[in-house]
């Protein structure tokens, strides 16, 4: 038998972390990185994130919805990866 948590923690910082790890990482590799393994480094950074959200998600101790904790950490992180990467993109087209 459980007993029921009177108080649980609000999960919702943990997911909008990831994001926010996310969008820095985008950002940094970005304006670090050469255009042509811009795709690689982004693909590895993701997988980072992916790492960082259960990690995060462990850590709140909490079983229920744990699935879609991760799956709205690890999909908003490739949204917002998938924008900014969209936004060197762009930036790539425009010369100099």
């Amino acid at each position: 038998m459980s007993i029921p948590e009177l108080a649980p923690r609000r999960t919702f910082g943990g997911i909008v972390a990831v994001w926010v790890v996310a969008a820095v990482a985008a950002v940094v590799i970005g304006v670090l990185s050469p255009p042509e393994w811009r795709s690689a480094w982004v693909t590895v950074a993701l997988g980072g994130c992916l790492v960082l959200a259960f990690a995060v998600q462990l850590f709140y101790g909490r079983s229920q919805q744990f699935t879609e904790r991760m799956a709205v950490s690890v999909l908003g992180a490739l949204l917002v990866m998938g924008l900014i990467g969209l936004g060197f993109g762009l930036a790539t087209l425009v010369p100099a």
